[in-house]
């Protein structure tokens, strides 16, 4: 300390400086961070909670940033960047719009009286299937709420759904899909069709999670299926969170690409 000279000292005290402005900044990033993933979990369910939450976001960050530019003594590249990133994320919470459904793909949707929503995306052949019939499907399923919508398939797993029709363990979305309803206008699937819906919450999971001691896992008694494998624990997780979760009382609705298996004509 003897031997150090004064641009020597400048030096250091401006290295510190720096050191407690990335400090401060990566501190707000990560807080912010936290706060978009907060939004982002509750506004899917409470609409009006997104522009308070956001409000805040805005003000913590000026607030924050008010505060470092007080601390700041010197701006190096460094501390630029992280800046910058602060300012992507910030922007992200304020600019922030509600997730759009997922998407029919060009398919024109039929509406059902009872909400349910269907196109036929391929027409099998051969007979339809009847309440007591044992049948196996291919899925995918998505939520038409999130930012990443897709929850499962079964494409390509070679695990194909299976149940019996009318037993009570399959959605009744699914069920009126495949049966069909004359009074409703929906037509029944056939083996090697290919049949998209978008099932109300009514059709859905609704009933599974008004159960009281309600079994989300797959194959349980007392279910309602699909439900995604606990071994797939990313699609497992994402479709518990939306339609088995006791603190969401509002289910989004559902959509389903079908394929039916069977013996065609």
């Amino acid at each position: 300390p003897t031997c150090m000279t004064r641009d020597t000292r400048r030096l250091l005290m401006e290295d510190r400086g720096n050191s407690r402005a990335r400090i401060a900044t990566m501190k707000l990033a990560s807080a912010i961070f936290l706060c978009l993933t907060f939004c982002r979990n509750i506004t899917a369910f409470q609409p009006s909670v997104r522009s308070n939450c956001n409000g805040r976001a805005r003000e913590t960050f000026l607030a924050a940033q008010h505060h470092d530019d007080n601390v700041r003594t010197h701006v190096s590249r460094r501390t630029v960047f992280f800046d910058a990133a602060a300012a992507g994320v910030a922007a992200l919470i304020v600019g922030q719009r509600p997730a759009h459904a997922a998407a029919s793909n060009g398919l024109p949707l039929t509406t059902s009286p009872s909400g349910l929503k269907w196109a036929d995306a391929k027409v099998g052949s051969g007979q339809s299937v009847q309440n007591g019939s044992t049948v196996s499907i291919d899925y995918s399923i998505a939520s038409t709420a999130g930012r990443f919508p897709q929850i499962y398939t079964t494409k390509d797993k070679g695990q194909p759904y299976r149940w019996t029709l009318g037993d009570g363990s399959t959605i009744a979305g699914i069920e009126k899909a495949i049966i069909g309803d004359e009074k409703e206008g929906i037509p029944p699937m056939l083996p090697g069709g290919i049949r998209r819906v978008i099932v109300p919450s009514a059709l859905g999971y609704e009933k599974l999670i008004s159960k009281p001691n309600a079994k989300c896992i797959d194959g349980e008694s007392g279910s309602i299926g699909p439900i995604p494998p606990k071994s797939d624990l990313g699609a497992y997780q994402r479709w518990y969170s939306f339609y088995c979760n006791p603190r969401i009382p509002y289910q989004p609705d559902l959509v389903l690409d079908i394929k039916l298996y069977g013996r065609r004509s």
